[in-house]
């Protein structure tokens, strides 16, 4: 048994082995997927943490997200697949889904780590969660994995499958509303960051071709800068 199992107390006949909605042959997989480098530093296990089943996650989340969307949306373009995609596999995604599945609670991490809000933050929870992902294709292959995929996204599935592709979001009507008006793109700058790592402040700024600034603050760079272009398109009195 290895040192992330005796300290957790790992017990299949709890119920332990399992999650996303798989029951785990290989548990140990399961215990490595919910371990932490911190805890492993901390606890002398070494390698015995889950960086290299987050590696194998992240590329088979892809692929099972890719599949779905293909063959839910057959008349969705790949520009769109890939933003829908992008939605769905973001940080922010990944951290809640993983909250929403008692991932957090389950987490090995080390006594500085939890000191700093690790628990909590976003980065440690995506990783979690495709680390488990991972988990689960090494114990059951792809069938496994994209049953699991589809579980948990289940309640965001049904807004795609069957229909139109959404409406673009506010930094692709703003630039497809500047190249028509002015014949130029906007322009993004990130101008300040703050507040702790586990909940970051973006400031940033969009520059129009005319020389009109929008500023906008948000949790994450990308969504302070869908937040700034949402402010130039009111600006210019497009309707969104």
């Amino acid at each position: 048994m290895s040192a992330a199992s005796r300290a957790a107390g790992f017990d299949t006949a709890a119920g332990e082995a399992s999650a996303l909605g798989h029951d785990f042959v290989r548990a140990d997989l399961l215990r490595l997927a919910l371990t932490h480098s911190s805890w492993a530093n901390e606890h002398g296990a070494g390698q015995e943490h889950n960086e290299r089943l987050e590696f194998l996650g992240d590329a088979v989340l892809e692929l099972c997200v890719s599949q779905k969307l293909f063959s839910s949306i057959p008349g969705a373009r790949e520009g769109e697949l890939t933003r829908l995609r992008s939605e769905l596999v973001s940080t922010e995604s990944l951290a809640q889904r993983a909250r929403e599945q008692g991932l957090d609670k389950r987490l090995l991490l080390g006594r500085g780590e939890e000191r700093q809000g690790g628990r909590e933050r976003d980065t440690v929870l995506s990783d979690l969660f495709e680390a488990v992902l991972g988990a689960i294709f090494a114990d059951g292959g792809f069938a496994a994995a994209q049953r699991a995929v589809e579980r948990v996204f289940a309640e965001l599935w049904p807004h795609w499958e069957g229909k139109a592709p959404r409406k673009k979001d506010f930094k692709t009507l703003l630039q497809e509303a500047c190249q028509h008006r002015f014949g130029a793109l906007p322009t993004y700058a990130l101008l300040e960051s703050s507040g702790p790592e586990h909940a970051p402040l973006f400031r940033v700024s969009v520059t129009l071709p005319d020389g009109r600034v929008l500023l906008a603050e948000g949790g994450g760079r990308k969504r302070a800068e869908h937040e700034a272009a949402q402010k130039a398109l009111a600006l210019l009195g497009e309707g969104v």
